[in-house]
């Protein structure tokens, strides 16, 4: 009989496998223009947190990876400040390249968002954002409470087993220190949210 780092294994083996194929449909969907270039997720792909932004700067088109950058450099600094493994994240965007369509409900970028959520099986999804937060009720996730883009700092209920919290758009925040300081009052939520998780 397997043991549970045996199964924990065997999950994040098929995650990874799983993430790649999404991956490798991304990079071969769209044009070839480097403008317009894919942008796919980075992290854990059994991670407990899904870090979301809406759309996807220069830099992170540039690398074709999400959060890499200003915004990615940021988080970072917040997760640790907030006593949160980096290896508890994945981050993603909605808009897998800069021309996408975020407002079709079923559109390429909502499948390859229900998608990845189902890979990751995240505990949490972080909206930066109120348009991420909008897309998220959107696209319809299976058996999800629509969120209120509004309670910026507060743990909400997405589905019976995913939460969410909704922040100031990051990439917004980065230039104002007003706006930064408005978007560290309400990521330090998740903080308290992962110091609340049972020890197992």
């Amino acid at each position: 009989m397997a043991d549970s780092d045996e199964i924990s294994e065997r999950y994040l083996a098929r995650a990874i496998k799983a993430l790649n194929a999404l991956n490798d449909e991304i990079a071969d969907a769209g044009d070839d223009e480097p403008a317009n270039g894919p942008v796919v997720g980075s992290g854990v792909p059994n991670a407990d947190i899904m870090l979301l932004k809406a759309r996807p700067r220069p830099s992170e088109i540039a690398e074709g990876v999400a959060f890499f950058g200003r915004a990615g450099a940021a988080i970072l600094k917040s997760i640790t400040r907030v006593g949160i493994d980096p290896l508890l994240i994945y981050g993603t965007n909605c808009a897998k390249r800069a021309t996408d369509d975020l407002s079709a409900p079923d559109g390429p970028p909502a499948q390859y968002l229900l998608r990845e959520i189902q890979i990751i099986e995240p505990k949490i999804v972080v909206c930066l954002g109120a348009e991420t937060a909008e897309f998220v009720n959107r696209i319809r996730v299976p058996l999800a409470a629509p969120l209120d883009a509004t309670r910026l700092g507060e743990v909400q209920g997405l589905t019976p087993t995913i939460e969410a919290l909704v922040t100031p758009d990051i990439d917004e925040s980065l230039d104002d220190e007003s706006e930064k300081r408005r978007f560290w009052r309400a990521f330090r939520e998740l903080g308290r949210w992962h110091d609340a998780l049972p020890p197992y």
